[in-house]
Order: C-alpha cells, then sequence, then structure tokens
C-alpha cells in the first residue's frame, strides 16, 4: 500500500505512522519527495486496514501497488533514482560508460587497457575476476589475484571499477576489492546471491538472464531492494532468440519499458548483447537514443590476443570514437554526460 501525505505533514505525523504500520509486522517505507511524503506498507494489506488511515488528516489518499514488484516500481517511487558508483553517476540526467575487458588476465593488460578506457572518457572499469563460462575448459579468471589486480589498476587510474559474483560466499571478498558489484546473466535468479549482495549495500548492476521476461528481472531487483540496497542498476545485455546472426538479440524495446515501470536506472552492455565488435558502436548509440542511463563497454588493449570474448572487444581507437559518437545522443536526448 502507498500512502500520500498531504503537503507540510509533520515529522512527528511521519514517525506516528510509520510506527503504527511497523506495530502491524508489515515492513514500513519511508519516502521523502520535493512537494509531499509518501509512505508504504509491505505485507498483508488487510491488516493496514485496521489504521483507517483514509481518514487521518494529514493523509491525502492510500492506493494499493498493483505490480508483483513493489519496491522498485514507479508506483511507489515515482521520481528517477540515482544510483553513484565511485564517483560516477547513473540515472537523473546523467550518462556514464563504464569499459574494459571482459576478463582480468595480468596487471600488464589490466593497466594498458585501464589508461585506453580513461584516454576514451571512460567514467568507470569493468573486468571479470570470476568468470562463470559456458564451457568448462574456457578460462575461467583469476579470482582473487585478479580482485586485487583490478582494485590497485582502478585506484591508479582513479576510475570506479565493477567485477562479477557469481557464489555467495565471493560477496565479501568482491565488496572489499570493487566499487560495485556485477550480477551477470546466469545468476539473475539466484536468488540467495541477490539477497546477499542486498545485504551489503554496495551498488549492483543486475543483468537480465538470457531467457529472462522484464517482469523476471524487475522481481530479481525486487530481492536486493527488498533487503535494504536501494543501489540498484537494471542491465539489458541480450536475450536468447532464434536468430544467430549475433551471439544475442539486444533487446532495446526493453530500455522505455524498464525507465516506465521502474525508477531504477537503466544501463545498455551492446557488447554482450551482439557480440559482434563492428554492431558495438550502433547499437551503443541506439541505447543512448532511446532513454539508457549509461553503458557497459568490452575493450582490450589488444583484442586479437584475449583471453575472453576477444571478437566483442573493442580497440582502443574505437572506443574513443564510440564515445564521441555516444556523446551527440545523450546531448540530444537532453542528459549530459558524466564528468
Amino acid at each position: 500500500m502507498i500512502i500520500i501525505l498531504k503537503p507540510g505533514a509533520s515529522p512527528e505525523t511521519v514517525e506516528e505512522l510509520l510506527a503504527k504500520i511497523a506495530a502491524l509486522d508489515l515492513k514500513p517505507l519511508h519516502m521523502p519527495g520535493v512537494e509531499r511524503t509518501v509512505l508504504g506498507a509491505i505485507g498483508d494489506e488487510r491488516q493496514l486496514e485496521r489504521l483507517h488511515l483514509d481518514s487521518h488528516p494529514q493523509v491525502e489518499r492510500v492506493t494499493r501497488v498493483l505490480s508483483p514488484y513493489k519496491l522498485v516500481s514507479r508506483e511507489v517511487h515515482s521520481e528517477d533514482s540515482v544510483v553513484h558508483v565511485g564517483n560516477a553517476a547513473f540515472g537523473g540526467g546523467t550518462f556514464s560508460v563504464f569499459a574494459g575487458p571482459c576478463a582480468v588476465e595480468s596487471a600488464e593488460q589490466m593497466r594498458a587497457t585501464a589508461e585506453a578506457v580513461r584516454a576514451g572518457g571512460g567514467h568507470g572499469l569493468r573486468g571479470g575476476a570470476f568468470k562463470p563460462r559456458t564451457s568448462p575448459y574456457s578460462f575461467q579468471g583469476l579470482g582473487l589475484e585478479g580482485l586485487k589486480i583490478l582494485r590497485d589498476i582502478s585506484r591508479e587510474t582513479g576510475l570506479p571499477c565493477v567485477t562479477e559474483v557469481v557464489e555467495v560466499t565471493d560477496v565479501e571478498a568482491v565488496a572489499e576489492h570493487a566499487d560495485a558489484f556485477q550480477v551477470g546473466a546466469r545468476n539473475m535468479q539466484n536468488f540467495r546471491l541477490l539477497q546477499s549482495i542486498g545485504q551489503s549495500g554496495k551498488p549492483v548492476i543486475l543483468k537480465r538472464g538470457m531467457a529472462a521476461t522484464l517482469e523476471d528481472l524487475l522481481l530479481a531487483a525486487e530481492y536486493i531492494v527488498a533487503e535494504g540496497n536501494k543501489n540498484v542498476l537494471l542491465c539489458e545485455r541480450g536475450i536468447r532468440t532464434f536468430e544467430r546472426a549475433t551471439r544475442n538479440t539486444l533487446d532495446l524495446s526493453a530500455v522505455p519499458y524498464l525507465k516506465m515501470h521502474s525508477h531504477l536506472p537503466v544501463l545498455v552492455d551492446p557488447s554482450h548483447g551482439t557480440g559482434v565488435r563492428e554492431l558495438v558502436t550502433p547499437m551503443a548509440c541506439a541505447a543512448a537514443a532511446c532513454g539508457a542511463d549509461g553503458l557497459l563497454i568490452e575493450v582490450h588493449h589488444d583484442p586479437a590476443n584475449a583471453l575472453s570474448d576477444g571478437a566483442q572487444s573493442l580497440f582502443p581507437d574505437q572506443f574513443l570514437g564510440l564515445m564521441k559518437q555516444v556523446a551527440a545522443f545523450v546531448k540530444t536526448g537532453g542528459r549530459s554526460l558524466a564528468t
């Protein structure tokens, strides 16, 4: 349920109503806005009816949240959320780009690639230390050693970093070394992992599963937010269809849909979405044009010798070109690149 208070409702009234909601074993929510305060109650709505809040002198109206995802819904939170990863912001008219290799291979590789990302105008660094690969014979990442390399290069360059977490047991280590978690497509519905990440409070990039509906994605985000972590970024990275020309089918209609139904920032990963280096820049521009709040881009200083996803990784000069082209679409959309 959503309880919208009248303009000028006092802090004492807010505290009083939150206490009454909590006393009914419901989860109270406090969402102060610019013009008025909104309260929420999650749980058995029949219990809330006992309070007769619609007759309270400081309550304007009480409405039900109809969507199955409550906390990430625009019904609960009408204004766009802004999520900060280090000094980079996503949402609220600010567009940020995180870029880097699919996998951390060595300190030399990460340093060269990070310098290319910074020189190209990127706002943050991506790089995988733990790699859930389809084949057990593919490069699986450097694990903790890779995390330490990523952290060190991030500090050297001043670029905040994000890396994937694949196990509940790795959450603490990843939280110690990275500025944000990434939950990959294969783990989007690993609910224990989502809950553990939610309890950490650290920003999370949640990627859409390969066969997940948009409602599935939003409900997965709900698991994280329900644990108290509001710093969630949704990421469209392509879904599996019958098409074989590209690695996945990048569903850009997901961007305006998610923006319509949720207040969370939305990112797009055209590298995994297409799997084809030449298609990354056009689809990055399309993502900016349809309202995305940022991008995840794979860049490698030497893609021909990359241990993972070299075919979709941009060369440094291509990344520079991408950033220049994307900037025009961001500006046209009335937004600005993060500084």
